[in-house]
Formats: C-alpha cells, sequence, structure tokens
C-alpha cells in the first residue's frame, strides 16, 4: 500500500470529482454527509449535466479534469471512462492530489505500475477501488472455502443481456478496453481468492458494424492457478444474450459453494446449507468512508494497488491470448 501521511484532522478534505456517473453520484453523497470532506469542484463530459450535478452538491463546475487538477483540492476522484483514468491519475499525482480510481487503474500494465510508482514518490495515496471485494457474496465466499477442502475448479460468469444495446461508452472499445481489463473486477476476485495465476487461455468475439461501438460482446478465459485449481471466467454483454446470469461456483473435494444471484448454498456430502449473503447497498459508501479513515487516521484499507496492478496482468494476459490464440505464461 502507498505509504501516506494522515492530513490534519482540523480541516475538512478538499475534494475534486471527475465524472457525473452513477459511483460519482454515491461518493458525492458520502462526502456531503461527512464531515472531514468537503466536495469543492466537479468535472463531467456534458457541460449541462456537470452543472446540474454540482448545483445539487454545492460544488463548482469546471470545464476540464485539466483544470481540476491545478486547482487546491487535496484528493481527487477519478470516476469517469475507462480510457481516461491514467491520464487523470497521473496528472493528478504530479500535482501533488491524493487519488481515488474506480477500477481500472488503467488499461496499461506499464502505465499502472508507473502510476504506482509515481505516487509512492510523491507520498500520496493511490487507490483503486474494487468493491466487490466488500460485498456480501465475496465476504461469503471467502468464509466458507474452508469448509469444501482441497479446492480444484471454480466458474464465474456474468451475463447482461440489453436490448437494443446503448451507445454508451462501455460499449466502445478504445473507451472501455478489453472486456476483462474494463471489467477488471471478474478476474480480481478470482486472485483475490485463489491466488497465483500460472496460465491464461482467452477468447473473446465482438458483434456490430459500427466501427466504434459493438453491440454484443462474449469473453471466456481459463485461468490455471499454481495451486492447481482451475477456473473459468465469463463476461458478455449486449443484444446477442438471451439470458442473465450472475454465478459463482467453487468445487472442493469435500463440498461446493454455489452462488446464484444473491443465493448461495454450501452443497455438502450429507446436507446442503443456505449461506447468508449480505446486502450490496452502501459499497461506495464504506469505500468512501475508508479512504477518509485512512487518511486522517492511517487505518489500513481493504485492497492495495499492488493487488489491482496483478489482476491488471493477467487481464492483460488474457488480452494476448486472443491476440496470439496461444495459452499465455504468467511469470510471477
Amino acid at each position: 500500500m502507498t505509504n501516506t501521511s494522515a492530513l490534519s484532522a482540523t480541516r475538512p478534505v478538499r475534494v475534486g470529482l471527475v465524472g457525473t456517473g452513477y459511483a460519482a453520484k454515491l461518493r458525492a453523497e458520502t462526502f456531503q454527509q461527512d464531515e472531514r470532506s468537503h466536495l469543492v469542484a466537479v468535472v463531467g463530459h456534458n457541460q449541462e449535466k456537470t452543472a446540474a450535478f454540482s448545483q445539487t452538491y454545492q460544488a463548482e463546475s469546471l470545464s476540464s479534469w485539466e483544470q481540476l487538477v491545478r486547482s487546491d483540492v487535496d484528493l481527487i476522484i477519478v470516476s469517469t471512462i475507462n480510457r481516461d483514468h491514467g491520464p487523470i491519475a497521473r496528472a493528478a499525482l504530479e500535482n501533488n492530489k491524493h487519488v481515488i480510481v474506480e477500477y481500472p487503474l488503467c488499461l496499461d500494465v506499464a502505465e499502472a505500475e508507473e502510476l504506482i510508482a509515481l505516487a509512492q514518490t510523491q507520498n500520496k495515496l493511490l487507490h483503486v477501488e474494487h468493491i466487490e471485494l466488500l460485498g456480501g457474496l465475496h465476504q461469503a465466499l471467502k468464509q466458507n472455502l474452508a469448509a469444501i477442502g482441497t479446492l480444484f475448479y471454480a466458474r464465474y460468469s456474468t451475463v447482461n443481456p440489453q436490448r437494443p444495446t446503448p451507445r454508451k461508452w462501455t460499449y466502445h472499445q478504445e473507451l472501455f478496453g478489453f472486456p476483462f481489463s474494463g471489467a477488471l473486477s471478474r478476474i480480481h476476485r478470482l486472485t483475490d481468492l485463489f491466488g497465483t495465476v500460472a496460465t491464461v487461455s482467452c477468447q473473446n468475439r465482438y458483434w456490430g458494424t459500427d466501427p466504434e461501438f459493438y453491440t454484443a460482446c462474449l469473453c471466456t478465459a481459463q485461468l490455471r492457478f499454481i495451486s492447481g485449481l482451475v477456473a473459468d471466467v465469463t463476461y458478455c454483454k449486449g443484444e446477442n444474450l438471451w439470458q442473465d446470469e450472475r454465478k459463482f461456483e467453487v468445487h472442493g473435494e469435500k463440498g461446493g459453494l454455489i452462488f446464484d444471484k444473491e443465493a448461495g448454498i454450501l452443497v455438502q456430502a450429507e446436507e446442503t446449507t443456505p449461506i447468508e449473503v449480505g446486502a450490496r447497498r452502501g459499497l461506495f459508501a464504506k469505500d468512501t468512508a475508508m479512504v477518509l479513515d485512512h487518511l486522517f487516521e492511517g487505518s489500513p484499507l481493504y485492497v492495495t494497488p499492488a493487488a489491482s496492478l496483478y489482476a491488471l496482468k493477467v487481464a492483460d494476459a488474457a488480452r494476448r491470448s486472443v491476440e496470439t490464440g496461444e495459452t499465455i505464461v504468467i511469470s510471477n
């Protein structure tokens, strides 16, 4: 974790926010309610929407993120399109700001390594949000793994049919990035649970004739961990899908853990036991509060930039597997 000195608790942290979407809204609400922080300025892609957002949270509406990173804020939140995460985080760190980035930190592994090194040099916080690790399902998985013995297989599948496909940046190859890099939590949840990856094999397909936006994608990979466990992970979305799915299952020699949407069960030879899964609500607020706790009190965060970087390296290996048609060996 980046070594950061606690800020003075005698004044609120001055916060600048890049983005006006769902995550940005939840961040703004938390900062507004926490006396340790004050949302000062907001930057968005749409001037009218940004002005309305800023008025709602009593913040100044700025015209560019370049203007924001040069302002007198203490902490910058990067909550915008994936392609822009890296440049904004770099500029913020170079201007001596603490930084929160919604995952991924960026879309390029080498750039991510440079940003982590820059944060350490500047002695500033660089926190890459991965709220799924805080979620009830992930925590329930971790708490029950020991009950199923030696692990040998996992499957994680998220299928999101959307008809018609929205013309949004999340369906744009350049703006969103390679599917497992843009949706990095799919990989990070596996590496958080099962550790080091030995090899990755991946296939990816897009649909749509528009040169910029696609109408559907299917990305599926097999990860072999050094422990011997094999994990299949699938991420697909768009018009060509017909049934939504959020399923995570782990199989061990003494039983299995099956999570289908928000319902979980522990399956063993003798019995099947329901598993309580905590709510998904409030995770952005929890992440934000933990960052403020870290800055003021030095309390630990739940994820490190290094862990996020490792997940990005695995996702990039999946991308290279698609390009080469080969299984990629990850050097650890």
